[in-house]
C-alpha cells in the first residue's frame, strides 16, 4: 500500500546563530513554502434543515487550512462529484487527482435516532485511496463552528504530524479614540475572528491580558481603581476578581504552565524586581533582587525555568533562570534592546521584541541563546504570543498616519519559519493579544 506523504519541505534560510558576546546584523527570515493541495468537498445532506451546516462547515476548514500557509484548497469548481454522488458511489479517485489534489476531504450532516444533528467527515489520500482518518460528532445547531475547527485540527494534524490550533480564542486589548485619548477595552474572539465579544465596557484602562492554561481564566492589568492592580476574569462566569493590592507598580502578570500560581513584576521604592504569586495564599514571593529593572517574565513549558529582561548589564537583554530565581544566564548579545519574551509551548524557542536602529522586530532565539532569527519588522512590532503547537505567532503593529499623529494597530499572525504573514480582522484597532490553549 502506497503511504501517503505526512511531511512537508520547508526550505527558508536562517540567520546565522548568535554565539555569546556576537553583535549579529539583524537580518528578517522569511520562509519559502509550495503549500500542499486538498480538496475539501461540501458534506451531503438529506434534511434541507441541515444546507446550511453541510456548506458552511467545509467551508470553514477551508479558510482554516488555507490560512495554516501550509494547505492550498483546490477550486471547487473543478470538483468532478457532488457530494450525493459521493455519498452513493464513493469517490472516483482519477477525476479527484485530476484536480491536482493530494488529499481529500469530505462529509455528512445527519439526524440520529435521537433527533440530534450529526457530523461526520473522512479525510482520503488521493493517490492510495485509503481513508487516512475520520470522525463523527454530536452537535447543536449554535456549536456548528467549533465542530469545524475541530474537524480542520484533525486533517492538519493527520497530515503535518502536530497538533493543530484552530480550536482556541485569543484575548486582546481593543483601542479606539484618538492617540492621546485611547480607550482600551478587553476582548475575545475564536482564533479566526468569529464569535467576538466585549469583556470590559471601556471606563477604564487595562493591560497585558494572559489566559491560564485551562483557558476560562484571564489575568490582565485594571486600572479600575486608578491604580494598577492585577486581576482575575472568569470566562464563563463574566465575574473578575482582584488578584491582591500591592505597593506600588505591578506589571505584566502572566500563569504558570499549572495554573496554579501567577508571575509579575512589582515596582517598590523605585525597584523593579519579579515576583511569584501562590493563587491558593496569594502571598508573593520575590525571586530576584538588586537595583536593575528585572520584568516580562514567562515561564517554560515544564515549569522548571523563566525567561525574563534586565538591564543588569546597561542595555535590555534577556535572560533565563530557575523557577526559584537561582542560576541566571544571559542569553541575547545583540545591539539594541530586547523585551516581551515568552517561551514556546514546545519548549525549543523564545519569541521576543527587539528594538534596533529606530526600528522594532519579532524574533526567536533558543533557549540557550542559540539560533536568532528575526521574523518580521515594522515601524511597532510587539506583544509576540504563541500559538498552542507552537507553529505560529500571533503579535500587533502600530502604523503612524502620514501626518504622524495617529497610530493605527492590527493584529497579525506569522508561520515561525517568517513565512505567511496575516492580518487578524478585528471590529476596531487592536493590541496585546494572547493565544489560548486549545479549547476544553
Amino acid at each position: 500500500m502506497k503511504k501517503v506523504l505526512l511531511f512537508f519541505a520547508v526550505v527558508f534560510c536562517f540567520v546565522q546563530n548568535v554565539q555569546a558576546q556576537e553583535k549579529p546584523d539583524v537580518t528578517l527570515n522569511q520562509g519559502v513554502f509550495k503549500p500542499r493541495p486538498i480538496a475539501i468537498s461540501r458534506f451531503h445532506f438529506e434534511d434541507p434543515t441541515h444546507q446550511r451546516l453541510a456548506e458552511e462547515i467545509p467551508a470553514i476548514i477551508e479558510r482554516n487550512l488555507e490560512s495554516s500557509g501550509l494547505f492550498r484548497p483546490v477550486n471547487p469548481n473543478a470538483f468532478a462529484q457532488a457530494p450525493s454522488s459521493i455519498a452513493k458511489e464513493g469517490l472516483r479517485f482519477p477525476e479527484w487527482r485530476a484536480t491536482g489534489a493530494e488529499t481529500i476531504v469530505t462529509g455528512q450532516i445527519l439526524t440520529d435516532e435521537k433527533g440530534q444533528t450529526r457530523a461526520e467527515f473522512k479525510l482520503w489520500d488521493a493517490f492510495s485511496h485509503q481513508m487516512l482518518t475520520g470522525k463523527i460528532f454530536t452537535t447543536t445547531p449554535a456549536n456548528w463552528r467549533r465542530i469545524a475547527h475541530i474537524i480542520s485540527d484533525e486533517v492538519y494534524s493527520r497530515l503535518t504530524g502536530e497538533d493543530g490550533y484552530f480550536d482556541t480564542r485569543i484575548v486582546y486589548i481593543s483601542e479606539s479614540g484618538p492617540s492621546n485619548k485611547r480607550v482600551k477595552r478587553l476582548a475575545i474572539m475564536d482564533q479566526d475572528g468569529a464569535n467576538h465579544k466585549f469583556l470590559t465596557d471601556g471606563s477604564y484602562l487595562v493591560l497585558t491580558p494572559r489566559f491560564s492554561p485551562e483557558t476560562q481564566r484571564l489575568t490582565y492589568i485594571s486600572y479600575q481603581s486608578g491604580k494598577p492592580h492585577v486581576y482575575l476574569y472568569d470566562i464563563n462566569t463574566g465575574s473578575h476578581r482582584l488578584l491582591g493590592s500591592f505597593p506600588g507598580m505591578t506589571f505584566a502578570p502572566r500563569f504558570s504552565p499549572d495554573g496554579q500560581k501567577i508571575i509579575m513584576s512589582m515596582a517598590k521604592s523605585g525597584n523593579t524586581d519579579i515576583y511569584v504569586m501562590d493563587l491558593n495564599s496569594n502571598r508573593p514571593q520575590k525571586i530576584t533582587s538588586g537595583p536593575s529593572i528585572e520584568t516580562g517574565a514567562s515561564y517554560a513549558p515544564d515549569g522548571k525555568k523563566i525567561v525574563f529582561e534586565s538591564d543588569r548589564s546597561g542595555t535590555q537583554q534577556l535572560y533565563t533562570m530557575n523557577a526559584d530565581g537561582s542560576n541566571t544566564q544571559r542569553i541575547t548579545f545583540g545591539e539594541g534592546r530586547y523585551g516581551n519574551p515568552v517561551w514556546s509551548p514546545r519548549g525549543d524557542l523564545i519569541a521576543f521584541t527587539r528594538m534596533y536602529k529606530g526600528k522594532f522586530y519579532i524574533g526567536v532565539i533558543r533557549p540557550d541563546g542559540k539560533g536568532e532569527r528575526m521574523i518580521t519588522s515594522a515601524y511597532h512590532v510587539e506583544g509576540p504570543t504563541w500559538s498552542p503547537n507552537g507553529r505560529v505567532l500571533s503579535y500587533f503593529k502600530e502604523t503612524p498616519d502620514k501626518k504622524g499623529r495617529e497610530r493605527s494597530s492590527k493584529l497579525y499572525t506569522v508561520d515561525i519559519t517568517g513565512y505567511n504573514e496575516r492580518v487578524l480582522k478585528t471590529p476596531k484597532y487592536a493590541s496585546d493579544p494572547a493565544w489560548s490553549p486549545i479549547n476544553p
